[in-house]
């Protein structure tokens, strides 16, 4: 085998081998750590944004993250929602359950997949679709990430985007 060969396939495997290593080290109860804090949020509305915050901080022995949602302008505003995260050492999952002053509440179970942080709905038949709602963080660092609402009419196979919001840390 040429050399050029032996050293692409050395890289590729050590490569693969490394992302599956730091996979398995990663410590899922710190999944949703990086959400801790105060955003600014914004989303587009038409040609104009829509703005909010949403707080997080851990409660009740730093066992529990509490989300304050609100929304400031746009199309929603006066929109508030919570939510109260937890992870199941027992079960090695999350759950979140969300409540809004619209009458909205979800239950959903957390997922990790590659470097996105997902909650999603288990799925429900509704008139012959299978129903799946989840909620993605993505392009996650220290001072933003995006946090994308999507559902899906075929239990998870393919889904649509509804909202994407923009975050930004403010503190």
């Amino acid at each position: 085998m040429p050399k050029f060969l032996t050293l692409l396939f050395f890289f590729a495997q050590t490569q693969i081998f490394s992302q599956e290593l730091s996979l398995a080290l990663l410590d899922s109860s710190k999944f949703f750590d990086f959400w801790e804090g105060k955003w600014s949020a914004t989303w587009q509305e038409g040609e104009k944004l829509g703005r909010g915050t949403n707080e997080l901080t851990w409660i009740m022995g730093g066992k529990v993250l509490q989300e304050n949602f609100q929304i400031l302008e746009g199309q929603s505003k006066g929109f508030i929602g919570g939510s109260i995260s937890v992870f199941q050492p027992q079960t090695n999952t999350w759950k979140q359950a969300w409540a809004d002053n619209q009458g909205g509440y979800f239950d959903f179970t957390g997922a990790f997949d590659g470097d996105k942080r997902i909650f999603k709905t288990q799925p429900r038949e509704v008139n012959g679709q299978t129903i799946v709602l989840r909620m993605v963080f993505c392009d996650i660092s220290n001072d933003s990430f995006t946090w994308d609402w999507e559902l899906s009419n075929d239990g998870g196979s393919t889904w649509n985007l509804n909202w994407r919001i923009n975050y930004e840390r403010i503190n």
